[in-house]
């Protein structure tokens, strides 16, 4: 049966996709073209409505498991297996499936500043034209309404980065030698170190792999009304058959997003209204880890993780589809 030897679980919005894509260039690991197929999420098809965009997304879902197996049919022999499906981390019924399907995997999880997290979170779906709300703070307000009204986790922006529960949950469900975790920041800073770590976990060599590629950089398109009105389109192209949606929804968010400046950094009185949120859990992970995260409930001299222009000709990221990372990077000049 071909399922994965390891996942990289958590958390969104926390360089998954460039995680991924580095892993992808190692000549012992095989990561699957699909980053973020999902399978575990549920034990059937996916929803069919949600939020903005949600069902376009539930249509990527790679939930059936000859479909799922497929992904890593083409692992040369002798070589680990992976995908990367953040949310694996905030579902307790995923961890579950998980545990009941590959006992031995083993589970690495970015853990980011929850504040900046959400943050980027907000600003991934704002950009898009999927989040009609183009003020952070009143969009974290609507989140317990979108929840109760069936919209999608991607759209739990604070509920997302309370990891002292996830992984307090985790913890009861694997071993905690089959679990990594490690700061977002960390990698950020120190990619090649950090990419060392994660190879002598799942014990291939290391030094190989030395650098994260920018993927899945957000822009910043100005608040306009040029912005506002395509982006209502947009929304409402979501709703539309999926065979009428398809090209309209993708042409628009291309539209929305050309010459989008670099996503605006975060302030502190956004951090400061949105830390008492993440106070006791925090403390929590404090616990559940053993090490200090008390750092995250102070004002911060660098906010918003890998922020700057998107490199030219990239778009978000639609981590449903196929894609090529190794021979992406190879051509644009990264190792491997």
């Amino acid at each position: 049966m071909a399922v994965p030897d390891f996942f990289v679980a958590g958390a969104p919005k926390a360089g998954t996709t460039a995680l991924h894509a580095a892993l992808a260039q190692h000549p012992s690991l095989y990561m699957s073209a699909v980053k973020e197929p999902k399978f575990f999420l549920t034990d059937g098809p996916p929803p069919a409505q949600g939020g903005p965009g949600d069902a376009k997304t539930y249509r990527e879902h790679v939930w059936r498991r000859s479909d799922y197996e497929a992904l890593f049919a083409a692992a040369p022999p002798g070589t680990l297996r992976g995908e990367s499906t953040p949310f694996y981390l905030y579902s307790r019924p995923a961890q579950q499936r998980i545990r009941d399907q590959v006992p031995q995997a083993k589970m690495i999880i970015v853990l980011r500043d929850p504040v900046e997290r959400a943050h980027s979170n907000w600003a991934h779906l704002w950009s898009a034209g999927l989040d009609p709300i183009d003020d952070f703070l009143e969009a974290c307000g609507a989140e317990e309404r979108r929840t109760a009204a069936g919209w999608a986790d991607f759209w739990h922006y604070k509920k997302l980065g309370l990891y002292g529960e996830q992984l307090e949950h985790l913890y009861t469900v694997f071993p905690r030698e089959q679990v990594q975790f490690f700061r977002y920041r960390t990698m950020v800073d120190d990619p090649a170190g950090t990419l060392d770590k994660i190879c002598a976990f799942l014990g291939v060599e290391t030094g190989l792999i030395t650098e994260l590629p920018r993927e899945n950089v957000t822009a910043h398109p100005e608040r306009t009304l040029r912005h506002r009105s395509m982006a209502r389109i947009l929304r409402a192209g979501t709703l539309l058959p999926h065979s009428a949606s398809a090209v309209l929804t993708d042409r628009l968010e291309r539209r929305l997003q050309e010459g989008g400046a670099p996503r605006r950094p975060l302030t502190w009185d956004q951090r400061r209204a949105l830390i008492p949120y993440f106070e006791s859990d925090i403390k929590l992970l404090g616990v559940v880890t053993g090490e200090d995260f008390g750092d995250w409930l102070q004002p911060r001299q660098e906010s918003g993780g890998m922020v700057g222009a998107r490199p030219e000709g990239q778009r978000q990221a639609r981590n449903g589809k196929p894609r090529d990372f190794l021979a992406k990077h190879r051509r644009h000049g990264q190792p491997g």
